[in-house]
């Protein structure tokens, strides 16, 4: 059985700069839309009152970083569906899609279990009482999502491994315009002429609107791997039915998926701790921090999607023993991140105040905001490096060795390092204590050497491939 509409074989084969911007920009755009859906659970709930407010920041948080590690297991399935189709084995990508199935199950009961009893997490946040109930509630409302959530992320993977990313781009706009009416009326209410409009669920109601749009997305994305032309191919050797559980494949799954998700917990965790030193400062320098860390997390945004692709691309080639292709992509990869992210860099030095200015009318906050916004600025290159490297990395199935810098970068470097700074300087270098500045600068110094570890880890694996065909 062959697959023509993607496979890498025709000829003339579109550029490499061509095939990762068709593939990267509905990315981008699909992450741009989650971003959305956060902003209008913060707009909403915020009408609900501070304790709803305080439940949404902490219950988020917990759920973001259990889901993303979760999320990123999953993603496992993008560079191995890729290999897959590199060797023009379809019956093999078909035996993935089928066994996709029992892992996200794994991993969504094991979510949930924590998300159903999260007293022990909340209580780390030391809430006042009735907040804490709200978060819990929050917790348990979006365990009933998280299945679907992560079936959606199994899909996400599938159309990325593929080369047909489009849809995830249509879906996640959906997504969130449907967030956009469902949220208010869920988490809101409000009284005209004596009638009481809408649900007035605050943070709960914020969850449920999240709940019921990802089981929509999910049966949604099952529909267009089923019925679309791109993926009829794969989905006639799949079915329907997931058939038993594979051993050997579930483990080669989690073999690449379980360091992929740990270095999206490493990532993320590292900024949700670094807020958490930081609002020691006070709320004035808090808030100049989350402004700066919304900012940060925007613009990676562009570098994320590019690496979806690059990874998607060089698992192609590797699959197919095209190591020159592999390297081709990987170096385009690199070239277009580099200088989109110098120019994401001097825009955000540019327009540094009146970025600062959009989150806060506080003079004190923006002061803070304008202050922090150049390290972000400075490591822009070198977080795009890291990404790329690691994504393509991912292509070649390598992610063990890059969770292991990811440690030593921002955990070590990033969060050591920038506690040290920010609250004992280097005295021995005339350094004072550098408060929230001491972290960002850690930041930039963990982003320079992820790059150069994953970087250098890359054209490692590149030359042993070359080495290998020979």
């Amino acid at each position: 059985m062959t697959l023509p509409v993607i496979s890498i074989a025709p000829k003339p084969m579109p550029g490499p700069f061509f095939r990762l911007s068709r593939l990267a920009w509905p990315v981008l755009v699909a992450q741009l839309a989650t971003i959305g859906m956060m902003a209008i659970d913060t707009i909403v709930v915020g009408r609900a009152g501070t304790g709803d407010l305080a439940a949404l920041a902490v219950g988020a948080s917990i759920y973001v970083s259990l889901a993303l590690a979760l999320s990123g297991v999953v993603q496992a399935i993008l560079p191995t569906v890729a290999h897959r189709l590199g060797k023009n084995d379809t019956d093999g990508a078909a035996q993935l899609i089928r066994q996709a199935f029992w892992l996200v199950l794994l991993l969504a009961a094991i979510g949930d279990v924590i998300l159903c009893f999260p007293d022990w997490m909340i209580a780390f946040a030391d809430l006042p009482a009735p907040v804490a109930a709200v978060t819990a509630d929050y917790l348990n409302v979006l365990a009933f999502s998280l299945p679907a959530s992560l079936g959606y992320r199994a899909f996400h993977a599938i159309a990325g491994g593929v080369g047909r990313t489009r849809p995830l781009m249509w879906l996640s706009l959906g997504q969130t315009a449907g967030h956009a009416f469902l949220a208010p009326v869920l988490a809101d209410s409000v009284t005209i002429g004596g009638v009481t409009l809408g649900f007035g669920l605050g943070a709960i109601g914020a969850a449920s609107s999240q709940a019921i749009l990802a089981w929509v997305i999910c049966l949604t994305g099952l529909l267009v791997l089923w019925r679309s032309p791109y993926y009829r191919h794969l989905m006639q050797g799949a079915g329907l039915r997931p058939g038993r559980p594979d051993l050997p494949t579930q483990k080669h799954l989690l073999r690449i998926g379980v360091p992929m998700g740990l270095s999206y917990f490493v990532e993320i965790s590292a900024f949700t701790l670094m807020a958490i030193f930081i609002a020691r400062l006070g709320p004035e320098i808090l808030a100049g921090h989350r402004i700066v860390a919304n900012i940060s997390a925007m613009v990676y945004m562009f570098p994320l999607a590019l690496g979806t692709a690059t990874a998607a691309l060089v698992g192609q080639a590797d699959g197919g023993q095209d190591v020159r292709g592999a390297e081709a992509l990987s170096r385009s990869g690199f070239i277009v991140a580099a200088g989109g992210s110098l120019l994401l860099g001097l825009l955000l030095w540019v327009f540094r105040e009146p970025l600062a200015a959009l989150g806060s009318p506080d003079p004190a906050v923006i002061g803070v905001a304008v202050s922090l916004i150049g390290y972000v600025a400075a490591y822009q290159l070198f977080d795009a490096l890291q990404t790329i490297a690691g994504f393509a990395l991912r292509g070649y199935h390598v992610t063990f060795v890059p969770l292991g810098v990811h440690l030593a970068a921002f955990w070590l470097m990033g969060l050591g390092g920038g506690y040290a700074l920010a609250f004992r300087g280097l005295p021995a270098l005339g350094v004072l204590p550098m408060g929230a500045a001491g972290f960002w600068c850690a930041a930039l110094l963990a982003t320079l050497l992820a790059a150069l570890g994953l970087v250098a880890l890359l054209v490692w694996v590149q030359s042993t491939r070359r080495r290998d065909l020979v």
